[in-house]
């Protein structure tokens, strides 16, 4: 019984052992990663928000608003020309209404609310098929799926197949209202930003595009 109390214990200590190592060696990759994928998600959020504008001169400071219809914010990114006047604005919108949960999409807004540019930031849709909605709904060839150019204040943001103005993506409805649901998410909450002048001041930061 000595034997077998012994072996038990020495078995504990060598799984405690293991795990404390594993879990030591995993904290200090990750700090050795963590400014470098700080970075990285930095970069792209840059690369996001000059993808989705018309080319702008001086990027201003960001800020947040509450969305119209949710507890959480929506991160705004006004951009301006060399007279310092606002071109357009890119708004980090959110639904948690995809087929997969949540999709995180950077979308970017002229003054007068008409969507010049859209990026797909994260998702963990069915490759194939919503997995598709980056592509799908700016083809230039397809007037009904293409949403650049488009207001949701002149059209109506949803499917179709829901008695609105966007065809789909092919067998995925469920996508399709999610991704539309943000980006209307974003144009309302941008219409609320309007209304207060402080938030869309020009406030001089670095960035912008040559």
């Amino acid at each position: 019984m000595a034997q077998k109390e012994s072996t038990f214990l020495s078995m504990t200590l060598t799984l405690f052992l293991v795990t404390f190592v594993a879990a030591t060696i995993l904290g200090f990759i990750y700090d050795l990663t963590k400014a470098d994928i700080a970075l990285a998600k930095q970069q792209a959020q840059k690369e996001a928000i000059e993808s989705v504008l018309p080319a702008f001169d001086t990027l201003g400071d960001s800020y947040k608003m509450q969305a119209e219809d949710s507890a959480d914010s929506l991160e705004f990114f006004p951009a301006y020309d060399a007279n310092q006047q606002l071109i357009g604005v890119a708004v980090k919108t959110f639904t948690k209404n995809g087929f997969s949960g949540l999709i995180s999409i950077m979308a970017g807004f002229s003054p007068d609310g008409t969507i010049t540019g859209f990026e797909v930031l994260e998702h963990k849709e069915t490759p194939g098929l919503g997995a598709k909605m980056n592509a799908w709904f700016k083809d230039e060839t397809k007037p009904g799926q293409n949403i650049i150019g488009k207001s949701p204040g002149t059209s109506n943001f949803e499917v179709s197949k829901d008695g609105g103005d966007v065809d789909a993506i092919t067998a995925s409805t469920i996508t399709s209202r999610a991704f539309l649901e943000a980006v209307v998410r974003a144009y309302k909450t941008y219409q609320n930003a309007k209304e207060q002048p402080v938030a869309i001041s020009k406030q001089t930061n670095e960035g912008g595009q040559s």
